[in-house]
């Protein structure tokens, strides 16, 4: 079981990147939408795990502070250097915080973090295509430049099992 702790977009966000997911599967570009299990959801992951189950990870993220929406801003895109193209938001002192104390929290209660999700190293990212041909990258952009700018109110959590797409929503965001 892999997990993730993620953070939900409201309504209107998630329908406008379920859109661009739908418009860029048309033009010929594999997004989260058909991308394994077929139930990825917009989402922004504060921490993806090694190893641990539902239940530790629920109980290391019980003491944090519940935190109100977080207002983000989606104004670029962006790509890691194996394929995977993404919206990149403005990084806020909040939304590092944020991170910071979940990953503090799962480190304490002694799961393994992937090594990208370490404070520090974390670059926070709302994928749209996880596997890019560069050929493809033109595509992606003018489709990806019709939605951006595109504000959001992270407005839920989950512990999602990234093998499955099976979401365990946390009380509030995290």
């Amino acid at each position: 079981m892999a997990l993730s702790v993620c953070l939900l977009l409201d309504p209107r966000a998630d329908a406008a990147v379920r859109g661009l997911w739908r418009r860029l599967e048309a033009a010929g570009v594999p997004t989260l939408l058909s991308h394994t299990h077929g139930r990825h959801v917009p989402h922004l992951t504060l921490a993806s795990l090694r190893d641990g189950d539902v239940r530790t990870v629920r109980s290391a993220l019980a003491p944090l502070p519940t935190g109100g929406p977080l207002e983000v801003m989606f104004e670029a895109l962006g790509s890691f250097r194996r394929s995977r193209c993404w919206l990149a938001p403005t990084v806020t002192q909040e939304l590092v915080s944020r991170q910071q104390q979940v990953a503090g929290a799962l480190d304490a209660a002694g799961t393994e973090l992937h090594h990208h999700y370490r404070p520090g190293r974390w670059v926070p990212h709302l994928t749209v295509a996880p596997r890019l041909h560069l050929r493809e990258l033109t595509t992606v952009a003018a489709h990806v430049y019709d939605v951006l700018p595109l504000a959001a109110a992270l407005d839920r959590a989950a512990i999602i099992d990234t093998s499955t797409g099976e979401q365990h929503p946390l009380p509030a965001p995290v």
